[in-house]
């Protein structure tokens, strides 16, 4: 009976080590870009939604740089009759798009595909609205501060190293606090519509003493969704900048140089890769589709 009884115990802690184990964004993002690049191939947009699909039972939605993966999951599965989720995931969606809502509201697409399934553009104001008002005001508050002193002076003169220094306790205290100020707890505009991307601030942080700190807490937050790769390997491309005149993940570099050889890009490819970030192909691929998209 003890045997039996231990054994099945063991089959409980098995299955709930299995169920409770973190998920790794990385492996989202670099499914995301591999999901694109096929879809840029092939255009079998019906094999798209159901990767996507897949996807997304697994980890919990993102808006990814200039792909807006989520977003095109719903509008593919509309246009071809495929269930994505109704109501709850347009609700989903809202949450994903609200941080950029000053840009957003002018897309009238938008619009008209929550109103084909009875939501007016009253009722998505709203919505935006409600968010919003879920948000941290206590971080807000003090960020609007922090990239006010960011900007002071045009990042000139003497005030700056301590400005960034007053910044990096702002950074430490809130992390250890609230974990990561994401854009899914502050949102991008603070105060009096100050413009708060996330990543100007970590930029600045590459000079920092609390730099190796900041590398580490951060790529745990990339692991988590909270940080996105963009916003951390600009800061460690910034620091190698700095320190050393190369570059790991190819941000601070000009790619037609001469001295930019094909293992620079293999090397920076495979850095790029393992935390979900585009290659320097897709990237530019991702680019050129977006400008395009923007124009129209």
């Amino acid at each position: 009976m003890n045997r039996k009884t231990n054994f099945i115990l063991l089959i409980v802690l098995f299955l709930f080590s299995c169920t409770s184990k973190k998920l790794n964004y990385i492996e989202y993002y670099n499914k995301v870009y591999a999901i694109d690049s096929t879809l840029r191939v092939n255009k079998d947009t019906l094999a798209t939604i159901k990767q996507y699909k897949k996807l997304f039972k697994k980890y919990h939605p993102s808006q990814n740089e200039r792909i807006e993966e989520y977003e095109n999951y719903i509008k593919y599965s509309d246009r071809y009759n495929k269930n994505f989720g109704g109501h709850e995931s347009l609700d989903k969606l809202i949450a994903q798009v609200a941080p950029y809502w000053k840009y957003k509201r002018e897309d009238t697409s938008f619009f008209k595909l929550y109103k084909k399934y009875g939501i007016d553009s009253i009722t998505v104001e709203q919505k935006v609205n409600e968010w919003k008002k879920g948000l941290n005001k206590t971080l807000i508050d003090s960020f609007s501060i922090a990239f006010e002193r960011d900007q002071y002076n045009e990042r000139s003169g003497p005030a700056v190293e301590t400005n960034d220094r007053k910044n990096a306790s702002l950074l430490l205290w809130t992390f250890k606090n609230y974990g990561f100020p994401s854009k899914q707890k502050i949102g991008l505009a603070g105060n009096n519509n100050i413009f708060m991307p996330m990543g100007v601030l970590f930029n600045h942080m590459a000079g920092s003493q609390n730099y190796e700190y900041f590398k580490v807490k951060l790529l745990e937050y990339v692991k988590s969704g909270e940080c996105t790769p963009r916003e951390y390997i600009e800061m460690v491309d910034k620091h190698q900048y700095i320190n050393y005149s190369e570059s790991i993940y190819g941000i601070f570099i000009h790619y037609s140089t001469s001295a930019f050889s094909a293992s620079d890009s293999a090397r920076i490819n495979r850095n790029r890769k393992a935390v979900g970030f585009p290659s320097l192909k897709e990237s530019s691929n991702i680019t050129k589709d977006f400008q395009k998209k923007m124009k129209q």
